[in-house]
């Protein structure tokens, strides 16, 4: 079992960033595949930035030039640092852990882009 902790989200205005981190514990992997999702209300779970141990980075057309993904294996902790934030970005944001083909899910966080 691998448990996911995120954190960092919030509320900002147009045009402002955040950095949300998501901390693994238990059954954690040098192989992986980490990814952070968000799904807006009313709207299906998507996926914005995908990495791979071997810091292979896939961002989605909306996350690109905007959101940097990174992570820091001897903490086993991600970040998806987000610059020039706008109202459509609002939504739960989840991190996701693939390891040896199961799935694990965060708990969400909610980032919030208003005036």
């Amino acid at each position: 079992q691998v448990q996911l902790v995120e954190s960092g989200g919030g509320l900002v205005q147009p045009g402002g960033a955040l950095r949300l981190s998501c901390t693994a514990s238990g059954s954690v992997s040098r192989n992986y595949g980490m990814g952070w999702y968000r799904q807006a209300p009313g709207k299906q779970r998507e996926l914005v930035a995908y990495i791979t141990s071997a810091g292979i980075r896939t961002y989605t057309n909306s996350a690109k030039g905007r959101f940097t993904i990174s992570g820091d294996n001897a903490k086993n902790t991600f970040y998806l640092q987000m610059n020039r934030l706008k109202p459509e970005d609002t939504a739960v944001y989840y991190c996701n852990y693939i390891r040896s083909g199961y799935n694990y899910w965060g708990q969400g966080t909610q980032v919030t882009v208003s005036s």
